[in-house]
């Protein structure tokens, strides 16, 4: 039965239309009480926010169940943007306990924590933009909670504030965990104010696993662009593919085990352009780091120390301006190195690796650090240059890859790069190429993925840590006498987040490992829809 008129107190909420059988659609306006609104929602309801700012003063809880078939959506008005801003930093923005839930194409700014995610799984977050917080933009780690099949997609996160991180993943040492979600297409930039002291793009914590971080375009941070721990034998490797970074403010990406990076390109770093090294519990194994393309004025292209178990580095293209190109320290049987080409040269490994030329190998690259730059690959030494055995399905542009196989993140083109030139920006796609998830990818439905971090500097000592509190309470987090997030506060679980990784192991450093890629048929990059 229809319902029109006045619903709540003080608020204009009124029935548009039938969405699903018994779901109900609303729409309310600025100056309407969101919180309000949104609580009286049920399975299969649509909530729909006209333009215009909506002040929220205390503490804003989402606490909502629908289900597969009648998820609940929470949308911006067709052509209007929502506005969510809190004017202080005494309570994060938002804070959602959520199970098929939908958020779209909504503004998120002011507060602690920009949005914090409890106990949640089938929560997605897309069009969305998330800025000007006092802490973290989104932040997903209540002590001893499994955050299931996430779906953090196509959202603008930038100009974060204290620990900064654009999104804060999980707990540290294990304490709780990010499975089978997806992060993809989002925007992150600009984690590096003055008030920042991390500041990752991307951090997944330790013992989050089946996890894919795609087709991010992060820069300007002042800590990793994307951090992952180990999955300490929770599940599968998490998946970083098709991302492109530059000005990093420390590594482009660290891991520290269990991963695939693959296709991923990265203009500028502080530190090392991947650098895979031991971090809380875990160390360098069950990692594959494929046809990326790295064009570093900086440090090491890719750099391996502290390996443990199998490693494999394959048809990367590796520039480095001040070298090496590679670096490996250890026992060179835990490591397969094939097929790579760059500029630089390989300290403490042999064989895999060939000398480039920068001019001749792209069509217009330089090590000038940031965009524009153009990378793509010309009539020279990484055309047809790749293993077959270790290329992956589709490159950076989602287009299908050569055979034989190029070297780099790109399928090279005689008529030049048919997809999107590098730019601030969100990725975009060619015709035929990447583009809509396939929402069933990771080992679930919709996803999120996230980082830590190291610092700046050269070796292994150093280095700083995401210090995070995981939130506590319903409050939104531990309060210190001014009313802002305590980061270093203890857990839910009372764990306490690490103030310091001393992280930072560039160097030589432990024996190396060889990969069996066994799991990488499986983890090849899926095809999506334009």
């Amino acid at each position: 039965m229809k319902r029109v008129g006045i619903v709540g107190i003080g608020m204009g909420l009124w029935l548009a239309m039938p969405s699903v059988s018994h779901a109900e659609t609303y729409e309310i306006a600025a100056g309407d009480d969101i919180e309000a609104a949104i609580a009286m929602l049920q399975a299969g309801d649509e909530l729909v926010l006209g333009g215009g700012m909506y002040v929220v003063t205390e503490l804003f809880t989402v606490d909502l169940v629908g289900s597969e078939a009648q998820p609940i959506t929470i949308r911006a008005k067709d052509g209007e943007v929502p506005h969510v801003h809190r004017p202080d930093a005494n309570q994060n923005i938002v804070d959602i306990n959520a199970q098929w839930v939908r958020f779209e194409g909504i503004e998120w700014s002011g507060g602690s924590a920009g949005i914090r995610i409890s106990a949640s799984e089938h929560l997605t977050i897309s069009n969305c933009e998330i800025h000007s917080t006092n802490d973290v933009a989104l932040r997903a780690n209540d002590g001893g909670v499994t955050y299931e099949a996430l779906h953090i997609v196509d959202n603008e996160i930038h100009d974060t504030g204290n620990t900064g991180e654009g999104m804060y993943l999980g707990c540290n040492e294990n304490g709780c965990r990010l499975a089978n979600s997806v992060i993809e297409r989002n925007w992150v930039h600009h984690t590096n104010g003055p008030t920042i002291t991390q500041g990752d793009g991307i951090e997944l914590k330790e013992g989050s696993y089946g996890n894919i971080i795609r087709d991010n375009v992060i820069h300007d941070t002042n800590y990793p662009c994307i951090l992952t721990y180990s999955a300490v034998g929770n599940g599968e490797a998490n998946i970083i593919e098709g991302n492109a970074m530059w000005n990093c403010g420390d590594h482009a990406i660290q891991s520290a085990a269990d991963s695939v990076i693959r296709n991923n390109i990265i203009l500028s770093a502080n530190a090392s352009g991947i650098s895979l090294q031991p971090h809380q519990s875990g160390a360098p194994t069950n990692i594959v780091v494929v046809n990326n393309t790295i064009v570093v004025p900086g440090s090491r292209a890719i750099n391996i120390s502290g390996a443990v178990g199998p490693v494999t580095i394959a048809n990367n293209a590796v520039y480095s301006e001040a070298g090496p190109a590679i670096m490996v320290g250890g026992d060179l049987g835990q490591i397969d190195i094939v097929s790579n080409v760059g500029l630089g040269g390989m300290s403490g490994g042999r064989g895999g690796y060939a000398d480039g030329d920068l001019v001749a190998d792209f069509v217009d690259a330089g090590f000038h650090g940031g965009v524009p730059n153009d990378v793509f690959p010309g009539a020279g030494a990484l055309q047809g240059a790749g293993n077959a055995g270790y290329a992956p399905e589709y490159d950076f542009n989602g287009l299908p890859t050569n055979s034989p196989p190029d070297v780099g993140a790109y399928t090279y083109d005689a008529d030049g790069n048919p997809g999107w030139a590098l730019q601030a920006g969100f990725k975009e796609f060619p015709d035929g190429g990447g583009g809509e998830t396939d929402s069933e990818t990771a080992g679930g439905t919709d996803g999120d993925d996230g980082g830590d971090e190291s610092s700046t500097g050269g070796d292994e000592s150093g280095g700083g840590g995401n210090s995070d509190g995981d939130s506590t309470a319903g409050s939104g987090g531990s309060m210190d006498g001014s009313g802002g997030e305590v980061s270093s506060g203890p857990d839910a679980d009372g764990s306490q987040e690490d103030e310091g990784c001393g992280c930072r192991a560039d160097g030589d450093s432990t024996p190396l490992g060889i990969f069996a890629l066994v799991m990488f048929g499986a983890l090849t990059r899926r095809r999506r829809r334009k």
